[in-house]
């Protein structure tokens, strides 16, 4: 017998490829229902009914929201339903409780009202999620790519001294290119003619996918200039690194709440290793590895060539700390500024006023910096409109008007 309208409950779902099992409960943990449906869209249909048919949906835990439960997230999230991404169920809580589909998804349930499970699942459906598919083709031709040209390498190791004299010395580019243009001739029990013939398909093969490669990239960055036009002008921040940060927060960035969460995410927050009289923070090893290894590259690069990070660098070594501690510090600091320009992806306005009026004060940059509590390269690219802070430029306009009334003579002179 279903439960009024007026009831609140709360739905728990364990996916699977064919099937997905559905169970309710209500807000008061116990359980009303449980019921398998098929993976498919009139199974979606069926499973919104059978959750709506017991009360007014609280909301709705899905276990593998990026996986097996996609499509179905966004058929409840299009209904206006709450989704919950929820966390594989606990190893020592199932080995004493046993494990069954109806049994996970009560758990799922269980979860969301315990407050265990408080994740929105990624959208899945904008230009971020058209940069996740071309980078999963992009990521397995480059390591085809890469197998070719060493099996490539592999047989010349072997092959007639001939051929092995001839292409061994040539670098990696001009060797397919000659191995591409070649024209075998023999018959198929002539190891050279067989040999030079392989070296041939697997030439071609590379050629081909470097075009893929290249058509991919192409791809990359005209979606990365539409979506996010002001991410790559970030010091160390190019195509490849922007796409990586984008696929992290996914579609709908307003899930992360707060810079902290970003960082989190990323694997740079820092986690507490203090102990007696040393107190210091190590490396997360948590987050996206891949968006932590895309803030790596970022840093390496900065600490190349950007005379701040060098002397930031210089400041912290003096100081006794190891290259490993510096590096997490300033990767941190990278997602600080990655994370305003991933919320705030369009280009910035028009603030061009504040540079001739904090000049006509007579104020360094320096000196607004301090005040503001920012970063001197942050409030430069500010006025030159580079970075979008509507809070911080409004702070900005309003400490440069006091500044205008207080000294109003500078100002006309």
């Amino acid at each position: 017998m279903l439960a009024s309208e007026t009831t609140k409950v709360i739905a728990g779902i364990d996916t699977h490829a064919d099937t997905h099992h559905v169970a309710i409960i209500n807000e008061y943990g116990k359980p009303l229902a449980d019921r398998e449906f098929l993976a498919v869209g009139s199974g979606y249909r069926k499973i919104l009914e059978f959750i709506t048919g017991y009360g007014t949906v609280s909301a709705v835990g899905v276990e593998g929201t990026g996986t097996y439960g996609a499509e179905l997230t966004r058929t409840l999230r299009g209904e206006g339903l709450t989704v919950l991404e929820v966390n594989r169920p606990n190893r020592a809580a199932r080995r004493l409780k046993g494990k069954s589909d109806p049994l996970d998804a009560y758990q799922a349930a269980q979860s969301v009202l315990d407050g265990r499970s408080q994740s929105i699942p990624k959208a899945k459906d904008g230009p971020v999620e058209c940069l996740r598919i071309l980078r999963a083709g992009r990521a397995s031709a480059l390591k085809a790519r890469t197998a070719a040209i060493n099996q490539i390498k592999g047989l010349l190791v072997s092959a007639p001294d001939k051929l092995r004299a001839k292409y061994r010395s040539l670098g990696t580019p001009a060797m397919i290119t000659a191995l591409q243009r070649t024209r075998p001739s023999g018959h198929t029990a002539d190891p050279e003619y067989v040999t030079l013939l392989t070296l041939k398909a697997l030439a071609a093969r590379c050629q081909s996918l470097a075009a893929e490669i290249a058509a991919a990239d192409a791809a990359l960055q005209e979606i990365v200039d539409t979506y996010a036009p002001m991410l790559c002008d970030l010091p160390g921040v190019g195509t490849e690194v922007a796409s990586q940060l984008l696929v992290t927060v996914g579609d709908n960035p307003e899930r992360l709440a707060t810079e902290a969460q970003f960082a989190s995410l990323v694997g740079v927050a820092p986690v507490p290793a203090s102990s007696g009289k040393t107190t210091r923070h190590r490396l997360s090893r948590g987050g996206d590895r891949n968006a932590n290894h895309a803030l790596y590259q970022v840093v390496l690069v900065r600490m190349a060539s950007c005379p701040r990070t060098k002397d930031y660098v210089n400041k912290r070594t003096n100081e006794g700390k190891s290259k490993r501690e510096i590096m997490r510090c300033l990767k941190r600091y990278a997602a600080r500024e990655i994370y305003l320009q991933i919320t705030n992806p369009q280009p910035a306005p028009n603030n061009t006023d504040l540079r001739p009026l904090r000049t006509k004060l007579g104020i360094t940059i320096t000196t607004a910096a301090s005040q503001l509590g920012q970063w001197p390269s942050i409030i430069s690219r500010l006025e030159r409109g580079l970075v979008r802070n509507d809070t911080l430029a409004t702070r900005y306009r309003q400490w440069l008007a006091e500044q205008t009334a207080e000294i109003p003579s500078r100002v006309t002179a």
